[in-house]
């Protein structure tokens, strides 16, 4: 039997190992940190269809299908709320921008309403401002505990025999005859038939020594956890231009992120301390989210921290098993919405890492499309979660 050895503890990762481990496969995943402790753990937590890519939307719509049996899959509570995502407009011309992406989706199929008043915005989530002119609003869109899913796919994993080991670093890809032979890592040598890098912002560092090439440019989001609150906001919020999202949690807390910004220059390890956001970081997203939603002005603050976005070029992931290295997956540069796709993007990696044809279409996610996209303009930021 094959040895698949996958690194990164984030929820693509651990998914994958999931799938594997119940095909009765071996698996082994290796995370640096800790299980969810980056991008998945971070996260906004939502699970979305609305604002997709065309050509991520059918993982999106078949990842929300799979939603609802999480629970009894993974045998844990993941806090799983199926209650509908508003995306806003606050002036005229994001309401156009929000009109023309209704239309665009429901051309796909996605049942999607556009809500052409503050009124009807309103009727909808009685919490939001005045100030919003209109939304989109799916009410087949979620959002979950994004460390609790992160780890109970980890959990179900370890319970099916994948072995999980925290707090050890993958160095590089051992490849012989152009084919994965295994892994050097911090705790030394792992052999493998198969490695899948689900690493997040560290996938290019491993791939580019194999002579292959992920653009990603790593950016940051803030994040803001208000104490405990009487029951506010069932939607997850998003705005037209991607700058603020939130939603209250199944604990009643707020959480909401800013839009993407720079990674600070100090920040380059990349440390929890270096991340978090000061004062007046705090004081504009505070702002910026008060606008539409007041509550959130006046609710106290439990905790603040900074995450990382692995940002593609095209905002898309690249789910691939290049041709030029025999046994190696790639499932990285998520750009900030992977999260619902998690158990999808899980069952794609087993299929790639078990050399099946994957069962869904991801020849818009394949690596050589950089290729084609040398000199292109980096995406427009999409609603994170």
């Amino acid at each position: 039997m094959s040895d698949i050895v996958i690194i990164g503890g984030g929820i693509t990762g651990a998914a994958a190992a999931l799938s594997l481990a119940e095909e009765g496969w071996k698996v082994t995943l290796i995370e640096r940190r800790g299980i969810a402790a980056m991008a998945s753990g971070l996260t906004l937590g939502g699970v979305r269809q609305s604002g997709r890519h065309s050509a991520e939307l059918p993982l999106a719509r078949a990842a929300v299908a799979i939603w609802p049996t999480l629970r009894e899959r993974l045998g844990q509570e993941v806090e799983y709320r199926r209650l509908g995502n508003l995306r806003l407009a606050r002036d005229e011309n994001e309401v156009e921008t929000i009109r023309d992406m209704v239309e665009e989706q429901r051309s796909l199929g996605l049942e999607l309403a556009f809500l052409p008043s503050t009124g009807a915005v309103r009727d909808v989530a009685p919490a939001i401002s005045e100030h919003v002119l209109a939304a989109s609003f799916c009410p087949s869109d979620g959002h979950a505990n994004p460390v609790k899913a992160t780890r109970a796919f980890a959990g179900a994993a370890k319970a099916r025999g994948a072995l999980v080991r925290e707090g050890v670093e993958a160095r590089s890809i051992i490849v012989e005859h152009g084919r994965v032979a295994g892994l050097d890592t911090s705790q030394g040598f792992v052999p493998a038939d198969v490695a899948v890098v689900a690493a997040g912002v560290h996938a290019p560092g491993l791939l580019a020594p194999l002579g292959l090439h992920l653009p990603l440019t790593v950016m940051l989001v803030q994040v803001l956890q208000t104490e405990t609150l009487p029951p506010l906001l069932d939607q997850v919020l998003g705005v037209a231009n991607a700058d603020c999202a939130g939603r209250q949690e199944a604990d009643g807390r707020l959480r909401v992120t800013s839009g993407l910004g720079a990674v600070p220059a100090e920040a380059g390890g990349w440390t929890e301390e270096a991340l978090r956001p000061g004062a007046g970081d705090i004081a504009r997203l505070r702002q910026r989210v008060g606008q539409i939603l007041p509550k959130l002005a006046e609710a106290p603050l439990y905790r603040a921290w900074g995450g990382l976005i692995d940002l593609t070029p095209d905002a898309l992931p690249v789910i691939d098993a290049p041709q030029a290295i025999s046994g190696l997956v790639v499932a990285a540069g998520f750009s900030g919405h992977g999260f619902c796709l998690g158990p999808v993007s899980g069952e794609i990696i087993a299929d790639l890492a078990l050399g099946r044809p994957p069962r869904h279409d991801i020849g818009a996610l394949r690596l050589a499309r950089f290729e084609a996209q040398k000199g292109l303009a980096p995406a427009v930021p999409s609603l994170h979660g």
